[in-house]
């Protein structure tokens, strides 16, 4: 990617307190775009996950990365407040909107991976599909009325895996398929706006709560291999975020549109490395071990 390949462009990066949604942030800034960063976790007050992170942080480590954070304090599955971002959004930056990208999770402390469906707790799974697909759905409802009437743009749904395969909890592999299939809708109905939606998942991703899990940091994370050693392939959350930096600054993302793409795919395909230098590749080697049949 050209240096400030996307300068000028404006992004919201929904979801970008941390892991996935902060580095894609942090990378679309590096490229010179206006990020609005948004969350439920701010200085203001921290969210029910408990972490410290905030949004307050990313937009500063945009900034510092050389583009303009914005940060947004918005519990996406309050549609009134939805309204007010893009509201926002549209006055501040003279109705211009060139990216959207879904990142909301916030379903790890519903998740039950040692229960069937039938004996998970129901609220916690319908809330789970709440906060992972009705945000994404409410955010594209009112982000598409402004990419359709520049005539481009890009919505990414960030989700977990490229098919259809189950994952292994009702609720939680619902949420991420769903991602995969909004974006091959949405792709359909904007044929012929210039607007294109796709997926995008990382592989097994070094995210803070993962390290956290794990007992490492960034700079020791090989250690972790002793607990699970499939995270001898993990790749940080800027890899993924590059990806997305490269689709949004593509001139021929449209022929993806619809399509659920990879980050290691797209490292290929773009000629991208992790910050690390690495250029894991999940798919290959999941196929390698046996994971996928």
């Amino acid at each position: 990617m050209k240096p400030k390949a996307l300068e000028g462009k404006v992004a919201v990066v929904a979801g970008a307190t941390r892991g996935a949604g902060r580095a894609i942030a942090e990378t679309l800034g590096e490229a010179g775009a206006i990020v609005y960063c948004t969350g439920r976790s701010s200085r203001e007050g921290l969210s029910d996950i408990g972490r410290s992170e905030t949004i307050e942080e990313t937009a500063e480590r945009v900034t510092a990365k050389g583009g303009t954070g914005i940060a947004v304090r918005v519990d996406h599955t309050e549609e009134a407040q939805v309204v007010k971002l893009f509201e926002r959004v549209a006055a501040e930056q003279a109705g211009r909107l060139d990216l959207l990208v879904n990142d909301i999770w916030g379903g790890d402390p519903l998740s039950d991976w040692n229960k069937k469906f039938w004996e998970h707790d129901l609220g916690n799974g319908l809330l789970i599909q709440k906060r992972a697909v009705m945000t994404h759905m409410i955010n594209s409802w009112h982000a598409a009325p402004l990419l359709i009437a520049r005539g481009s743009g890009l919505i990414v749904e960030v989700t977990d895996g490229w098919d259809y395969r189950y994952r292994g909890n009702l609720y939680y592999s619902l949420a991420k398929i769903s991602a995969i299939h909004l974006a091959e809708a949405m792709a359909a109905d904007l044929a012929g706006t210039g607007v294109s939606a796709v997926a995008v998942t990382p592989g097994f991703l070094r995210s803070e709560a993962m390290l956290d899990h794990f007992g490492v940091s960034e700079e020791n994370w090989e250690d972790g291999v002793r607990v699970d050693p499939n995270f001898i392939m993990s790749e940080t959350p800027y890899f993924v975020g590059r990806a997305i930096a490269e689709l949004a600054a593509d001139p021929a993302v449209a022929s993806k549109s619809g399509k659920a793409l990879t980050s290691w795919d797209l490292s290929e395909e773009y000629g991208f490395s992790d910050i690390d230098g690495r250029r894991p590749h999940w798919g290959r080697y999941a196929k390698e071990k046996g994971f996928y049949d």
